[in-house]
């Protein structure tokens, strides 16, 4: 089975290298598809010293994040794609190779893991733990969704549904993932194991004006999507992260190495 990962990249030359190291370094069959915006940082130059065999790169102007994602599955040839942030890193060098073992079972559509979001500097620094837990469509109705840069899906879900909205802004993924899993009721299963180290961050959570407007963003991921959410349902999908605040004070990274036991879910 072969898995292509997607990387959106625009002015991302602290981290990108990186980024191509850990897609690189998978025990798997896999390509990469890297899109830049068309970056003024030398994100292009460090991109093309670290490429491979089996990179595909391309850089020009863009829509934003989700139109360089869609891109790539457009030119995506692997069974399963993935989408990691150019800021991001895989867990450990097994993460392609059990998401393709996960796969192997036709009746599996979709799968995701765990994530841990790290210090910037320093990627062994857990400072929140995403702790996703098993799979059940209704609890996206309790403010639950997957984390995103782990959420594995077969090429012909793509096809089949459609690729990313670019109207959505950050609540993209997040309307997605209704799309296919709440709407069209697509299978999926949980690995029980930090997949993705992603560094701290995020657009959305940078001020109380882009965590309102991210609400509002969800809110119309329910509503294209003729979906009903319940009235705790968007309130609840913040306030599920406080757990991930609480959990790195009981997780030591270096003793994981970044692949956790099976844990209890949320």
């Amino acid at each position: 089975m072969k898995v292509s990962i997607i990387t959106a990249v625009l002015n991302s030359g602290k981290t990108v290298a990186d980024c191509i190291a850990s897609v690189q370094n998978q025990n798997s069959n896999q390509e990469h598809i890297i899109i830049d915006g068309q970056s003024s940082d030398g994100s292009i130059e460090i991109i093309k010293q670290h490429i491979g065999k089996s990179t595909v790169f391309l850089s020009e102007q863009d829509k934003g994040f989700y139109d360089a994602v869609n891109k790539g599955i457009q030119m995506a040839s692997g069974d399963v794609i993935g989408i990691l942030n150019a800021d991001d890193v895989y867990a450990h060098d097994r993460v392609l190779k059990k998401v393709s073992e996960c796969l192997s079972d036709e009746s599996v559509e979709s799968c995701y893991g765990d994530l841990v979001y790290v210090d910037s500097a320093d990627n062994k620094q857990i400072q929140r733990y995403w702790q996703s837990g098993h799979y059940h469509r209704k609890r996206f109705f309790h403010g639950w969704m997957p984390p995103h840069p782990t959420f594995f899906v077969r090429r012909e879900v793509y096809e089949r549904y459609g690729p990313y909205r670019l109207d959505r802004g950050s609540a993209s993924d997040y309307e997605f993932m209704l799309r296919v899993l709440l709407k069209h009721k697509i299978s999926s299963r949980y690995i029980p194991e930090v997949l993705v180290k992603m560094r701290v961050g995020g657009q959305s959570n940078a001020s109380i004006k882009n965590r309102l407007e991210a609400h509002r963003m969800d809110r119309k991921a329910w509503d294209v999507n003729s979906l009903k959410p319940y009235p705790w349902t968007l309130p609840m999908k913040p306030l599920r992260k406080i757990g991930q605040w609480i959990k790195p004070h009981f997780v030591n990274g270096s003793e994981l190495g970044f692949e956790s036991p099976e844990l209890d879910s949320e």
